[in-house]
């Protein structure tokens, strides 16, 4: 098992890494990227800022237990970035192995999920013409 609030870059190879077994028949990963746009803001993102509460990577840990004491589960990675990242960078890294597919995807998309509800971490949104607004607050 294996989390992580980091103001580095996320690469995926290690979160596979952090999954690999034997018994592992199926990995399935997702990789939530800071895209150029907001259905809800009027204006292009250039980038994304996120910021952090303290207990920010002791909530991640506690979502990564919970996923990887699913039933099933053989191992769990994940990853969120943290400070200014521009467009295209990775600011979440989720990674679940298990013997078949059907449960590595679930317990993945749950994961992804329970931390966009429950992670302390915030997003302020820039815009190309200089402006920033705040996401979720």
């Amino acid at each position: 098992m294996h989390s992580e609030i980091s103001d580095g870059p996320l690469r995926v190879d290690d979160h596979l890494d952090a999954v690999a077994s034997p018994a592992a028949g199926a990995v399935a990963t997702f990789v939530g990227r800071v895209r150029d746009h907001d259905p809800s803001v009027t204006g292009t993102v250039t980038g994304l800022e996120y910021s952090a509460h303290p207990d920010a990577a002791a909530v991640l840990d506690r979502l990564a237990h919970e996923a990887a004491a699913r039933p099933g589960v053989i191992a769990v990675a994940v990853s969120h970035r943290i400070g200014t990242l521009p467009v295209g960078e990775t600011a979440i890294v989720a990674a679940v192995s298990t013997a078949h597919r059907r449960l590595a995807f679930e317990v993945c998309a749950d994961l992804v999920e329970q931390v966009k509800a429950e992670l302390p971490v915030w997003k302020r949104e820039l815009l190309a013409d200089g402006s920033a607004l705040w996401i979720g607050l």
